[in-house]
């Protein structure tokens, strides 16, 4: 069966929940999780939880597990705590729950990363994706120009195909 055909029968909506990881960050100041929103309102998604939490291990893994315990959520996206300083901790509390990866969500971002954006710094980015409890699950990093990078070219694209992939084995 083709890609098209795969994308002809993914669900047209997908029950989202969008969460923002940063110590600083307000509802007010939240850019990159507005602009999460907004995009996947017009691009026909629903978005049934909005969250900041604190970039701790812990804090990260107990909104994951909120969100997949949620019959309103189908999917989780997160941006930022993807650094590599001591306080980013979104990649570790993300890749150590997740029951499948998507080796290739990180590795397409940091490829148009390098080519359209912002060159060999790339190699900083540590995007990951994959399932956990039945539910899609992106970590990006938390600037606006990421965002916007992961989600049009990425995420809004194939999130309707993931799901349907996820639920394949459901039916």
């Amino acid at each position: 069966m083709s890609v098209e055909q795969h994308r002809r029968e993914a669900p047209k909506t997908v029950k989202c929940m969008v969460v923002t990881v940063s110590d600083t960050r307000t509802e007010e100041t939240d850019k990159s999780g507005r602009l999460i929103i907004q995009l996947l309102r017009d691009n026909g998604y629903e978005v049934t939880d909005y969250r900041i939490v604190q970039d701790e291990y812990r804090l990260i893994q107990e909104v994951i597990d909120q969100g997949a315990a949620s019959p309103d959520v189908e999917a989780i996206l997160l941006n930022g705590g993807t650094g590599i300083t001591d306080r980013d901790t979104t990649y570790e509390a993300v890749e150590s729950m997740l029951e499948k990866t998507m080796p290739g969500f990180g590795e397409i971002f940091r490829y148009l990363s390098f080519t359209e954006d912002i060159g060999p710094a790339a190699i900083l980015s540590r995007a990951i994706a994959g399932v956990y409890k039945g539910k899609a699950v992106f970590s990006m990093p938390g600037s606006t120009g990421a965002v916007k990078l992961a989600m049009t070219r990425i995420i809004l694209p194939e999130l309707g195909h993931v799901m349907r992939e996820i639920y394949k084995d459901k039916k």
